[in-house]
């Protein structure tokens, strides 16, 4: 299937691991140039190394996406760079082993933290990118969101913010002069996805027989999502074949969420 993404510019946030790398290497190998940020340099260089390796152009800038100087040099360098983007992925978020369990010995510190790393961050890119996507009369804004943000499960200030992730997509989905200008807005709902270096490959290792049964007994297929699963989902929704996809919140979850 020809989507219609050759010659695309892209943007994804938090590129260079996980969810992010899979789909930042998913646009490329669809013919669009992507750009990535992260705070993590070495792995920044490494992802664009492979999305030049798919015949595209990659731009790797090392930031931190808490902080919003760093949000305008990423956007600046793409402006002056490409002059136009087509494409944001709002990946970087996070924050969902934060905290304790106990909510009262938690500081108001992580709530806020949370938020800001989650929806402060995909607010300000959306914000500045928009101008780029409404001169071209064509864009997507997808943010990566959580199943915690659509029923209850996970630590409050997560879910929280993950709940915030949504409404701010759906909320700029029916603003009428942002999609006749050919943009739209929607937001994806992973389960819990398998990812190297990270908590749950952790768990894996440490005690697989324990892991494996917890799997068994809580996801439907009998195992985790991947993140070139997610990334698959994300590249048809910025596709030309999505057209009408606008304000969706999409689960990716293998049956794991209870949810309607």
């Amino acid at each position: 299937m020809n989507l219609g993404l050759s010659g695309k510019y892209a943007l994804v946030t938090g590129g260079s691991h996980g969810i992010g790398r899979a789909i930042a290497l998913a646009l490329a190998a669809e013919g669009c140039h992507v750009a990535i940020c992260a705070r993590n340099k070495q792995r920044v260089d490494e992802v664009v190394k492979e999305i030049e390796n798919k015949g595209v152009v990659g731009i790797g800038i090392s930031a931190d996406a808490t902080n919003p100087q760093d949000i305008e040099r990423v956007v600046s360098i793409i402006t002056g760079t490409w002059g136009k983007l087509h494409i944001l992925i709002n990946n970087v978020g996070g924050g969902g082993s934060w905290g304790s369990e106990d909510v009262e010995q938690t500081s108001e510190k992580v709530w806020q933290d949370v938020y800001d790393k989650n929806v402060t961050a995909a607010i300000r890119f959306t914000m500045r990118c928009l101008p780029l996507m409404r001169k071209e009369k064509w864009g997507r804004v997808v943010t990566i969101s959580s199943i915690c943000g659509r029923e209850a499960g996970g630590r409050p200030w997560y879910s929280m913010a993950k709940s915030a992730q949504i409404s701010f997509m759906k909320s700029l989905a029916i603003k009428h002069d942002l999609v006749r200008d050919g943009i739209t807005f929607n937001s994806v709902a992973p389960g819990q996805i398998m990812i190297p270096d990270t908590g749950l490959e952790r768990k894996q290792r440490e005690n697989p027989e324990e892991f494996n049964k917890f799997v068994l007994e809580n996801f439907p297929l009998g195992r985790l999502g991947l993140p070139e699963e997610v990334a698959s989902v994300v590249t048809f929704i910025c596709s030309d074949k999505a057209q009408l996809l606008n304000g969706a919140s999409i689960v990716i979850d293998g049956g794991q969420s209870k949810i309607l």
